[in-house]
């Protein structure tokens, strides 16, 4: 299967005919030695052991990449003019083995795939999946850049640093704290945009701080304007580390543009104002690796949170199009 086809079709034909297909119809690669010359390798993580509300993430990976209407791929971005397809050698890893019931053997599968996409010189994409995978992420960050070689920019309704939940300490809530306690993250490199409702409490706010943690919640968007919050978390993030790891749980998103997902609050942000926050990140900022998490097939409404998540993933990949064509630009 070669550019932008799709299983099963033949000629020009509509994004629903086919037997299913790779995210954006790029060329299947499950191999690591097809990696070479690969610039982006998008891995899905089909699992939800992670959950601690709705299940049903573990469908994410294949809704996202069933989003494709067909008719996309390789068009320019409308505002940029830019066709990341034309830009980057972008190709679909496949999804990681999983182990149902676990997910801490579905965290080391999937960190192996990023070791390899990584060791290849390639930038990770990945469709969760719910949170919790995050850790293999940062884990894997960690050992081939060290602690201080990374940043995160974090989108997300919720933290994600609790200590534990319901008693378990490995979750799709904790993956951040378990980070910086385990010495693969520092907290100080890490910047949340778009919390809101009444997760975290005041324990776990008082231990982001301790930690170096900066956010923004909901209610600064509204008052500042989200352009203003993204100058400080890029500025921020820019000065602390080289290169960053890009985060994006769609529950960021107000449930009216995103109904599918395990642990929906009201008050987000816009599908529009998301995605253009992540061009802009994407093109500000050197991206090492980027997800997209938390879609929840089962709880979706005429595929508008699988719709949205293929989306952002082309913004980020269309944020960082324009990043290497100003560069390439810059040293003509």
């Amino acid at each position: 299967m070669e550019g932008s086809q799709r299983f099963g079709v033949r000629g020009d034909s509509p994004g629903h005919a086919g037997i299913g297909g790779t995210f954006a119809g790029r060329r299947l690669v499950l191999d690591a030695e097809g990696l070479e010359g690969v610039d982006v390798a998008v891995v899905g993580a089909p699992f939800d052991d992670g959950t601690s509300n709705r299940p049903g993430a573990r469908f994410g990976p294949r809704a996202i990449r069933a989003a494709d209407d067909g008719g996309h791929a390789g068009r320019p971005h409308l505002g940029t003019g830019l066709d990341p397809f034309a830009v980057f050698e972008v190709i679909d890893h496949g999804d990681c083995t999983v182990a149902p019931a676990d997910l801490e053997r579905s965290h080391e599968h999937l960190a192996d795939v990023l070791r390899s996409v990584l060791a290849a010189g390639a930038v990770p994409l990945v469709l969760g999946g719910d949170h919790s995978l995050s850790l293999p992420t940062l884990r894997v960050l960690s050992e081939r850049y060290g602690r201080d070689g990374y940043a995160v920019v974090h989108f997300d309704t919720h933290a994600d640093t609790a200590a534990e939940l319901y008693g378990v300490r490995i979750s799709h809530g904790t993956p951040f704290r378990v980070a910086v306690e385990e010495g693969y993250l520092d907290g100080r490199r890490a910047v949340q945009i778009g919390l809101r409702g009444t997760w975290p409490g005041p324990d776990d706010f008082t231990w982001m701080r301790e930690a170096g943690f900066r956010w923004h919640t909901m209610d600064e968007i509204e008052e500042r304007g989200l352009h203003r919050v993204l100058d400080d978390a890029i500025a921020h993030v820019a000065g602390a580390a080289p290169r960053v790891y890009l985060t994006v749980d769609v529950d960021v998103l107000d449930p009216a543009f995103a109904p599918g997902t395990g642990t929906p609050e009201p008050g987000g942000l816009s599908t529009r104002e998301l995605r253009g926050a992540l061009r802009r990140v994407a093109s500000e900022l050197e991206i090492c690796a980027a997800d997209v998490v938390e879609v929840c097939p089962p709880f979706d409404v005429a595929g508008i949170t699988a719709l949205a998540a293929e989306r952002i993933a082309l913004d980020i990949l269309t944020g960082m199009a324009s990043r290497r064509a100003s560069s390439s630009a810059g040293r003509r």
